[in-house]
């Protein structure tokens, strides 16, 4: 074997022209002379081969084309954890503090750096950062613990760790550590995971995106993280969810986006006591139904959940955001890129229906949901299916007020909606036209109140004019620049209130202006 190569090269893991792979072959491939690596690229895309050559298999890959022959003086097995650390930190600070800055003909001393080097001295570290640093191995026993003992955040990101004994023995050695980044690593599973509880006593946060898990392999290993508030866990090859039985009991945040999910088995995380953010964005999800919960009625899955993600996955009907009502605690909802809010004739109205259906949100996308955009969507989806209503045995009446079974399954709040606001009157049931500008002009007619010597304005406008525009053109009509307006409507079904108009960029149907309303115009 050549000089140098380490007598368990077979499992190890190596670095190539800044990609990394692990090492499954050592040996000859005939005809060629010398000795080979076959290695399993992370990157498939770096490969050439499944790990044949000319018929002969040596070793396997689990992409077709994953594989390739390096020759072992291309390949770096890296460096131990404290010679990382002496090339990333204590080499930095002493090419510092000897620099000098040459300006002109002169000389410049460099002054301070004396402060940097203690502060930045590894002793006091408290944060380790060794992304890309080539750690393979902890090196000499017990070394670690005297050079960096007070470490509590340790990223190892995309390094060469080939096992989670490794892992462990660096860990063991830093026992305040509360947070650990290991992603895009390829580590075996331990060898027994209740013996290493000493290792990650403390963990509470740790990061294992695009390290080729399994779900099953999670469960193995979460003995070892007793007190884990936060798990990262996305690009991962992770499909079933098993339930946790007795492991991530502590866990608030679970990321699972980019996995490809079967659908249903999200459910199995139901009963995780504090779960409280929960992203399963880009996962395939199309179905989410909790079944121990009618419609209207609250589930006792997820019982502490407030932040979920659905980003960018194929939900193309409203019953499953009936079904984010039945949550508890859901209070933020991040739901883009979906079909449902995506689809020609939909997209228009979709956040109002969205907030209207799920009437605890405060954020939505990332915005925050105002008491009065609230009430919008509220108002606007009470009559939108006021006839749908009615037809099913709805009635402005309460004591009549009997809507059927089906209706009250595909519109769990509405009931609510009308103790809320009142039963929708006649005049806001008529049945919408076909789609035409002429059936969408509402006229308003703009009052301002402060300058009593200005006549009203009465205009005709599309109900589906943002606001921003209406102000353009108020500012034209009434020869205003430069001033900020202020709107608000009144409404002859509400007498005596002003609503506020807050919003630019939402259209006027938004705030449910109906024909014949009157908006009043306020500047500074």
């Amino acid at each position: 074997m050549d000089d140098g190569l380490p007598s368990d090269a077979v499992g190890r893991r190596v670095t190539c022209d800044g990609e990394r792979g692990t090492v499954q072959f050592v040996g000859t491939v005939p005809p060629t002379k010398g000795l080979w690596l076959g290695v399993e690229w992370d990157n498939p895309m770096r490969g050439k081969h499944d790990g044949s050559h000319e018929g002969v298999h040596y070793f396997t890959c689990r992409h077709p084309n994953g594989g390739s022959f390096v020759r072992p003086k291309k390949a770096s097995f890296g460096v131990d954890y404290l010679t990382a650390i002496r090339q990333r930190y204590e080499m930095e600070v002493q090419q510092l503090l000897e620099e000098e800055i040459q300006i002109s003909t002169k000389k410049v001393e460099m002054v301070g750096f004396e402060g940097i080097s203690h502060k930045q001295k590894v002793e006091n570290l408290t944060e380790v950062a060794l992304r890309m640093c080539e750690v393979s191995s902890p090196g000499p026993a017990n070394e670690i613990r005297k050079k960096t003992p007070h470490v509590l955040l340790l990223d190892l990101c995309a390094n060469l760790l080939c096992s989670w004994d490794e892992v462990a023995t660096i860990t063991e050695q830093m026992e305040n550590l509360r947070e650990l980044v290991l992603s895009y690593n390829r580590l075996r599973m331990p060898s027994d995971p209740s013996a290493q509880l000493k290792s990650f006593s403390c963990l509470r946060v740790l990061s294992l995106t695009s390290c080729d898990l399994t779900w099953p392999q999670l469960l193995k290993c979460a003995p070892m993280w007793p007190q884990l508030e936060e798990l990262y866990v996305s690009l991962n090859d992770i499909t079933e969810l098993q339930k946790p039985k007795n492991v991530f009991q502590s866990l608030k945040v679970l990321d699972l986006s980019t996995n490809p999910l079967v659908n249903g088995t999200v459910l199995n995380l139901a009963e995780l006591p504090r779960l409280e953010n929960l992203n399963i964005s880009e996962t395939g999800l199309s179905t989410l139904q909790f079944d121990d919960a009618l419609p209207g009625y609250k589930t006792l899955m997820f019982p502490a959940l407030k932040i979920l993600a659905l980003n960018s996955n194929n939900i193309s009907e409203w019953w499953v955001i009936n079904e984010l009502e039945k949550l508890q605690s859901l209070v933020q909802l991040s739901c883009r890129r979906n079909p449902l809010l995506t689809r020609e004739g939909i997209s228009n109205n979709a956040m109002q229906q969205l907030i209207a259906r799920v009437g605890q949100l405060k954020f939505l996308n990332m915005c925050a949901v105002s008491p009065e955009e609230r009430r919008g969507a509220e108002l606007d989806y009470r009559k939108m299916f006021g006839l749908e209503w009615l037809a099913s045995g709805g009635h402005q009446d309460p004591k009549q007020n009997r809507p059927s079974a089906q209706f009250t399954a595909q519109h769990p709040r509405y009931q609510r909606l009308i103790q809320k606001y009142g039963a929708p009157e006649d005049g806001e049931l008529k049945k919408q036209g076909p789609f035409a500008l002429k059936n969408q002009l509402l006229c308003i007619t703009f009052i301002c109140p402060d300058e009593t010597d200005r006549k009203p304005v009465v205009k005709k406008l599309p109900d589906s004019m943002i606001v921003q525009k209406v102000k353009g053109l108020l500012y034209r009509l009434l020869k205003i620049p430069g001033v900020e307006l202020k709107l608000t409507y009144t409404s002859s079904k509400m007498e005596g209130k002003e609503i506020e108009i807050d919003n630019d960029l939402k259209p006027l149907q938004f705030y449910s202006i109906e024909d014949g309303d009157k908006v009043l115009v306020r500047w500074l």
